[in-house]
């Protein structure tokens, strides 16, 4: 990769970790439902200047509900319910482990030896994690918080289905098919008074929050991130997602004063150590068709 590509990736990279942190402050004033749906709206404005890619409805809002609106208010959820960010960030990126898991279900892409290593590995990790859910945080929010790296695998499989289409044009007309209903949401959520009012007295600090999220998050970062995929083989890309868990851990600690247990932080690093095994395998086998 060229040197200016590598700064790029390490840019998304810590941009996409400190994500969380702002996603914690915003949650403090809004909703997870009205957190989420802010943060696709404001990464949707673009599509008031370009058309819709030539994707089906069908698919475009599959992707939408499982990369984006799955996976994002899941996330909320969880950090609003007590989850630690740097926990979250870690459980988030799990999201390789499933996504090879899926593939192999739906596409009979056979893992590798190292890649099936990997997966357990990362779910000894997880299994480590588990043990210590009920402490600082419920049960209940740490299994509604599972459903991102499952809907983030479901998502990066589904699309598959929208290659060759414009990356920067696809992600505005994804969050804009998540926006709309978690505003539905929102409101049958939280009533139309709440909404408003958690709107109009929305602080200095989280609207910059929410800019930080939608403008800068999911609109740039996606966008530049797609960009890589498509000059450079995925292996030389994806292992800078491995720098996601790592700025979020110590930027919360930083910022809100996180630490992990002995158990809980082993298990964090069982599953970055794992995902790392994945994702630097090669690439999986294809199962044969059977008659």
């Amino acid at each position: 990769m060229k040197p200016a590509d590598i700064l790029i990736a390490v840019m998304v990279a810590i941009i996409w970790g400190l994500a969380f942190v702002a996603s914690r402050i915003a949650l403090d004033e809004l909703p997870p439902e009205l957190m989420t749906a802010l943060r696709f709206t404001i990464a949707a404005v673009p599509c008031l200047f370009i058309p819709k890619p030539k994707v089906a409805w069908s698919l475009l809002i599959a992707i939408s509900f499982t990369l984006f609106l799955g996976q994002f208010l899941s996330q909320a959820y969880g950090i609003a319910h007590g989850v630690p960010v740097g926990l979250t960030s870690v459980v988030v990126q799990s999201q390789a482990l499933f996504t090879i898991g899926f593939a192999a279900l739906a596409f009979g892409e056979r893992p590798t030896p190292m890649q099936t290593q990997g997966i357990v590995v990362a779910a000894i990790g997880l299994l480590m994690i588990c043990g210590t859910v009920g402490y600082d945080f419920s049960v209940a929010a740490f299994a509604v918080l599972m459903i991102s790296p499952l809907s983030f695998a479901v998502g990066n499989l589904l699309l598959r289905g929208a290659r060759g289409v414009p990356m920067f044009d696809l992600f505005a007309w994804l969050c804009l098919a998540s926006a709309v209903p978690l505003f539905v949401l929102a409101l049958i959520a939280n009533g139309p008074a709440a909404t408003w009012t958690s709107l109009t007295h929305l602080s200095l600090a989280s609207a910059l929050c929410m800019l930080m999220l939608g403008g800068i998050s999911t609109s740039i970062a996606y966008w530049l991130w797609g960009r890589l995929l498509r000059d450079y083989p995925a292996a030389q890309v994806v292992p800078f997602a491995l720098l996601v868990p790592f700025v979020g851990s110590a930027a919360s600690s930083i910022v809100f004063g996180e630490r992990f247990g002995p158990l809980r932080l082993a298990g964090m690093l069982t599953v970055i150590g794992g995902i790392a095994v994945m994702v630097l395998a090669k690439r999986p086998q294809v199962l044969p068709k059977t008659a």
